[in-house]
C-alpha cells in the first residue's frame, strides 16, 4: 500500500467524526445555511479535505461508494477504503454515497440510486466539492428548514441543475440529496427543498 494511501486522516477520529456530523445535521435542518468543518484531514489531491471529512464520518464498510472521473484512482480509492473502510460502488446506481470533484461535469442526478417508495433511505447522497458556496448565481430555497426562504449561491453546479433539481422533487419521497463542500464550510441539500434563480 501506497503512503498516500495510509496518511493524512483524522486526527482524533471519533471527535472529529462527531463535529462533522453535526455541522452536516446542522446544515440539513436549516437548507441553505453554511457550516464550517473544523476537522482537518489531509486527503491525496484532487479530494478537498473537507470532502475527505465528509467521506470520513459518513461511509464505512456497508456503505458503496462511488467516485466521478476526476477521483478514481487507487490513490484515493485506497486512501479512503484505508479510513473508511467502503468499497466503490461499480456503478452510481449501487452507491450510498458519491464523491464528487467536477461537479460541474456531474451526470444526471437520475443516474444515482434514487430509493423506493417504501424505502426512500435507499437512495444516494451526493458529496459535491464546489469553490464557493456565497459567489455563484444565488438560488431561492423553499420548504422545510428554510424559514419560508432561505439562499445560497454555489458554484459551480451540474448542468441543467434547476430543471434537474425540479424532477428530483417530483420524485419525492425518492430522489437524492446533495452536500456541497466549500472552503467556507459545507450547506446541504435535501431532496425537500424546492430551488430558483433569483431574478433580477
Amino acid at each position: 500500500m501506497l503512503s498516500e494511501q495510509i496518511i493524512g486522516g483524522f486526527s482524533s477520529p471519533v471527535f472529529d467524526a462527531q463535529s462533522t456530523f453535526r455541522a452536516l445535521m446542522d446544515a440539513f435542518a436549516r437548507p441553505g445555511s453554511i457550516h464550517a468543518i473544523k476537522a482537518g484531514t489531509q486527503p491525496p489531491p484532487s479530494l478537498s479535505a473537507g470532502a475527505a471529512a465528509v467521506a470520513l464520518t459518513l461511509c464505512d464498510n456497508d456503505t458503496p461508494l462511488w467516485l466521478d472521473a476526476a477521483l478514481q484512482g487507487a490513490v484515493v480509492s485506497g486512501w479512503l477504503g484505508f479510513h473508511s473502510g467502503a468499497a466503490v460502488a461499480a456503478t452510481p446506481a449501487d452507491a450510498h454515497f458519491a464523491l464528487v470533484a467536477d461537479t460541474a461535469n456531474l451526470i444526471a442526478l437520475d443516474n444515482f440510486a434514487q430509493g423506493t417508495q417504501e424505502y426512500p433511505d435507499r437512495s444516494t447522497t451526493l458529496v459535491l466539492q464546489v469553490a464557493s458556496l456565497t459567489s455563484g448565481e444565488p438560488l431561492v430555497l423553499e420548504g422545510p428548514g428554510t424559514n419560508g426562504m432561505a439562499s445560497l449561491a454555489p458554484t459551480p453546479l451540474p448542468r441543467h441543475f434547476i430543471e434537474q433539481w425540479k424532477q428530483n422533487n417530483a420524485r419525492f419521497p425518492r430522489g437524492v440529496d446533495l452536500v456541497l463542500v466549500a472552503p467556507e464550510g459545507v450547506a446541504c441539500l435535501p431532496r425537500t427543498t424546492r430551488i430558483g434563480i433569483v431574478r433580477a
